[in-house]
């Protein structure tokens, strides 16, 4: 005799698996893209008011330093997010296959072993901040100026690295079933939560620094708890239920085997940052102070793209999973022309909004002029991010391990850090330097333009692995 438990799980299964299958499956295809991407752009908007409001309040201490010493965190902090991502998209991409295949106990098993080895990870992650606090504060490029005001901010925020995990990885998993209203709302109250206490623990209690990671973590917690409330609630086909846990049945390796190459995009960004921090100060900690602001702004047109690119991704993996070749291609085409769209809108607010929006952060006169420089050259890339991220998303989707690494390994470090580093070793030799003596300056400039040259052979190269990738794979699903 089934219990009514059993019964009532039952029944909130099917219908999860009923709207699951209308989104995925039966909705038009606008109808199915806006449904995944709106909820997923707000979640991306809401992480750059977040990261945006850390600056802003740090900016209103006057204290450039401070700015220029969160700049310097940054890295780490990717470093964080890049563990998250991993079993985030990794485990997105596998269970919304999964499900298109109808196999719904193994996408338990799958969010499982997510939940339970981010766990794991993020507890070794903290303890060894904690232990090497000070080399790395030296690895990611702090000055003497910024040292203590770095090591505040990463001691306080690696507490945080569990649930950031936790949130980063399931804001992600939870729009594979079909729920990117419920993952839009987790993020939403994380950041909001990191929002309202920015200005009363930086400003209000007088702890700068120190108070803007404080906030961090509580934000982190804040989205993690409201996350795992979802998943112990019966209100989700997943379960993080320690019963599911299992890494066999090439769980942990389909999950890593697309989970690490996004993870390394996430790496490689924080490693190519470090290069381009200690490259950069070599002109200053208000260089370095303009390029940490820069990067915000181009945030702004950065995040929307993103939210587009991971929100048609579970919608992608479905309809892989269930071998529909023609729904497949339609939801390809409707997004990128859709971010060919808001690529050009975005590109032409940040370009023009670039003055105000650094203002916003800095007013010293030379951080100000770097940043407002900074901003604008980076933003040269806009009109082809949108596709960019499309592509990475559906390579991603597809389950295409070996051109996903490729993507991820060739934009922020196969093809960025020899770029940059090419520009400063020509721009900074000094029998050059002897001949031209303006180049030095020129040389922080075409630092950042490094990115934009690596955004646009990137566009090509994923191009060339989607084709590749959809004929191989589809023509093994037929």
């Amino acid at each position: 005799m089934i219990s009514n438990d059993t019964q009532k799980e039952e029944r909130n299964e099917t219908a999860m698996k009923d709207r699951t299958t209308e989104i995925f499956a039966n909705a038009p295809i606008p109808k199915a893209v806006f449904s995944n991407i709106i909820p997923s752009i707000i979640s991306m908007l809401m992480v750059l008011v977040y990261n945006l409001a850390d600056t802003y309040f740090i900016a209103q201490t006057k204290d450039p330093f401070m700015v220029a010493a969160v700049s310097y965190a940054t890295p780490a902090f990717l470093l964080f997010m890049a563990i998250g991502m991993l079993f985030g998209i990794g485990g997105t991409s596998l269970i919304s296959r999964m499900l298109g295949e109808g196999k719904r106990e193994k996408a338990k098993h799958i969010s499982a072993f997510c939940f339970w080895t981010g766990i794991c990870v993020g507890v070794i992650g903290m303890i060894a901040i904690w232990i090497f606090i000070r080399p790395i504060c030296h690895v990611v490029g702090s000055t003497k100026e910024t040292f203590d005001y770095v090591k505040q901010y990463l001691l306080i925020v690696s507490v945080g690295v569990p649930f950031l995990i936790v949130g980063n990885s399931f804001s992600n998993i939870i729009r594979a079933e079909g729920n990117a209203n419920k993952a839009m709302l987790g993020m939403i109250l994380g950041n909001v939560t990191n929002i309202i206490l920015d200005p009363v623990m930086i400003l209000g209690f007088g702890w700068n620094v120190a108070g803007a990671a404080i906030a961090t973590v509580i934000g982190n917690i804040v989205a993690a708890g409201f996350y795992i409330f979802h998943l112990i609630s019966k209100k989700s086909i997943l379960s993080i239920h320690i019963k599911y846990y299992q890494a066999g049945d090439k769980i942990a390796k389909g999950v890593l085997a697309i989970g690490i190459p996004a993870s390394l995009n996430n790496i490689l960004m924080s490693t190519s940052n470090i290069i381009i921090n200690n490259l950069m100060a070599t002109y200053g900690d208000m260089a370095v102070a303009g390029l940490g602001v820069a990067m915000k702004v181009n945030m702004i047109a950065v995040m929307l793209l993103i939210g587009v690119g991971t929100g048609i991704q579970p919608l992608l993996g479905y309809c892989f999973g269930a071998g529909n070749r023609k729904r497949f291609k339609g939801v390809l085409k409707f997004s990128i022309a859709l971010s060919i769209i808001l690529s050009a809108i975005m590109t032409i607010i940040c370009y023009a909004g670039a003055g105000p929006m650094v203002n916003a952060f800095l007013e010293e006169p030379s951080a100000y002029q770097y940043g407002m420089q900074f901003a604008r050259t980076l933003i040269l890339s806009g009109p082809l991010l949108g596709i960019l991220f499309v592509m990475i998303n559906t390579i991603q989707a597809m389950g295409a391990a070996l051109p996903s690494l490729i993507l991820s390994i060739s934009r922020q470090g196969l093809l960025y850090i020899p770029i940059v580093l090419s520009f400063h070793f020509y721009y900074t030799s000094p029998e050059r330097l002897l001949q031209t003596p303006e180049l030095v300056e020129r040389a922080p400039k075409m630092l950042v333009m490094a990115q934009p040259i690596t955004d646009y052979a990137t566009v090509a190269l994923a191009f060339v692995l989607y084709v590749i990738s959809f004929k191989r794979l589809f023509k093994d699903k037929a």
